[in-house]
């Protein structure tokens, strides 16, 4: 690193000071605090983005966005170049970066952080980063100080792509590093040409049965996410969509709306209410990557019928599942000898959901909690489908894959056309596309969501009775230190302190379903307890039964 570039960080380092008494940590996809203590963070983080661009000669994202926390506060997710989220191995990198104390100390620590990973200041590629942010008033202030972390790499280019939604910001880095093209513009016409294949595609007579009404109302979070699926919408004209609390509104972001509110609270969003009965509902959160169903019952004081991740995964696993058995009935084409489809969850899964998709013949896989384990397991499938109960999740299908199905789609094409193979190929090959395997997209999300309904001719609470979720609990219990709870296989097990498992186990066995499990938080000296049962009541007095074991364990 030459002295031109070591002034150029210690002099814009200096604008960006850490306030005193401040310390952030990267959590599952970034940094998240009140927007008014993020600058220094957002900057430095900028700083990171140049060097894994130049590490990795590729391009970088950097969105500026909380996702479903409320309105006072920021956030920034990097996006790898993969559209994936960064690269765990540079996670620690990042947590020393963002609390460097001093301009003198932050360059030393790239310094070295440089010389440690070979990364290139020859000038043969420049570092770019594409930068989005959402709608949050504290945005454009953070994203300027992202882009001078970006500029202070010398020879970095930072592009403003505007606001976004978080999933449209790693598609667009994906795309680029794919050598596809990567506007706003492109990504709409993406989905929607997806769309209207998959929709041409729906079987004779199949779009309108069992009770199906066609409309959708859907929850905006009066966030980014609302007023990007107006725009979609405006493109398609073949779904009859009303969108409420969205960016335009007078609603307050992820206030009383919002997939994680309706989802945690299991109630009706702001705007929705007892005129809405019989109407198919969706809610997205504040950065539009999570999505819920749900739908109003006519008793104003009755609780919403929730249709949650868990379910939508269960719709997706459903539909591929029938398509890859027609795709293998063709017995004169010779089968994709490797074709795997697996499912990823975590332990958080409801365990009704779990069975459901174990009785359908399909590999269910468990890994801790948090999208990037999920990701990344989903990675190892041909086609891997993964999702949260909070509605995160996507469908990942493998390049070798997505060749296959190409040739194959081909091949029918002109010895079988019209045939349900080759059909189910060209089906798998819209998904492919209209679902964005970056990362979770509660916009791609609607749109494949709706059109596996038509296809099936299902209601919203034909959908809602693939199976029935056991009543859960969740609690946390305060501890002095939480690393002294040490878990293995997927966090389901408890290996430290000794016998806290054989604890637990003993009072799982007295009830009926039930299932428990115990994890420390990543972010707090918590501990936290999931139980499931028969009944909720069951659930309730194993959680609390639970909670004071780990008490008593821990202190």
């Amino acid at each position: 690193m030459n002295e031109l570039q070591k002034s150029l960080i210690l002099e814009s380092s200096s604008r960006f000071l850490i306030p005193q008494g401040v310390k952030v940590s990267y959590g599952t996809a970034g940094f998240r605090e009140d927007a008014s203590i993020l600058s220094s963070t957002v900057y430095r983080v900028g700083i990171l983005a140049a060097l894994r661009s130049l590490k990795t000669q590729s391009v970088i994202g950097v969105m500026i966005t909380a996702s479903h926390n409320k309105v006072s506060d920021n956030g920034v997710k990097i996006a790898d170049p993969s559209g994936g989220m960064l690269s765990q191995d540079w996670e620690p990198f990042a947590d020393e970066l963002a609390n460097a104390p001093s301009p003198q100390q932050l360059l030393q620590l790239i310094t070295e952080f440089v010389e440690k990973e070979r990364i290139p200041f020859d000038g043969v590629r420049p570092a770019e980063i594409l930068l989005g942010r959402d709608t949050r008033p504290s945005g454009e202030a953070l994203l300027e100080a992202a882009r001078q972390g970006v500029t202070s790499i010398v020879g970095a280019v930072a592009s403003d792509m505007g606001i976004l939604t978080t999933p449209q910001l790693h598609w667009m880095v994906r795309a680029r590093n794919k050598g596809i093209k990567a506007s706003e513009q492109d990504y709409f016409e993406q989905l929607s040409n997806s769309f209207r294949c998959l929709m041409d595609l729906i079987p004779t007579g199949q779009s309108k049965c069992d009770g199906m009404n066609d409309k959708l109302v859907v929850d905006g979070a009066n966030g980014v996410g609302g007023a990007k699926l107006q725009i979609l919408h405006k493109l398609l004209n073949v779904l009859d969509i009303e969108v409420r609390n969205s960016s335009q509104d007078e609603g307050v972001l992820n206030d009383g709306v919002g997939a994680d509110y309706v989802q945690k609270e299991k109630v009706a969003p702001r705007g929705f209410g007892s005129k809405d009965a019989g109407i198919r509902c969706a809610s997205l959160d504040g950065d539009a990557d999570r999505l819920v169903y749900f739908s109003v019952p006519p008793e104003s004081n009755a609780p919403i019928d929730l249709v949650d991740g868990d379910k939508i995964l269960s719709l997706f696993a459903v539909f591929i599942r029938e398509q890859l058995s027609f795709l293998n009935e063709k017995e004169d084409i010779k089968n994709f000898d490797k074709s795997r489809l697996g499912i990823i969850q975590t332990a958080y899964a409801n365990g009704a959901s779990t069975n459901y998709l174990k009785h359908l013949g399909l590999e269910v896989n468990l890994t801790p909690t948090g999208v990037k384990y999920l990701h990344e397991k989903a990675a190892d499938f041909d086609i891997g489908i993964y999702f949260e109960a909070n509605g995160h999740g996507t469908i990942l299908f493998s390049e070798t894959f997505i060749e296959w199905l190409e040739v194959r789609s081909n091949k029918l094409s002109s010895g079988s056309k019209g045939s349900e193979a080759e059909k189910a190929a060209l089906r798998l090959l819209a998904v492919s596309k209209l679902i964005n395997q970056a990362v979770g997209d509660a916009l791609s999300g609607v749109l494949l969501v709706e059109v596996i309904l038509k296809h099936m001719g299902w209601s919203i609470h034909r959908w809602n009775e693939l199976y029935h979720d056991l009543p859960s609990r969740q609690l946390k219990v305060k501890v002095a230190d939480r690393t002294s709870v040490v878990t293995a296989n997927a966090e389901t097990v408890v290996v430290r302190p000794p016998g806290l498992q054989e604890a637990i186990n003993a009072e799982t066995a007295k009830y009926t379903q039930g299932r428990c499990f115990v994890r420390p938080s990543g972010t707090e000296d918590v501990v936290r307890v999931y139980a499931e049962a028969s009944t909720q009541e069951a659930a309730d007095t194993l959680a609390n039964c639970v909670a004071k074991l780990v008490d008593q364990f821990l202190g």
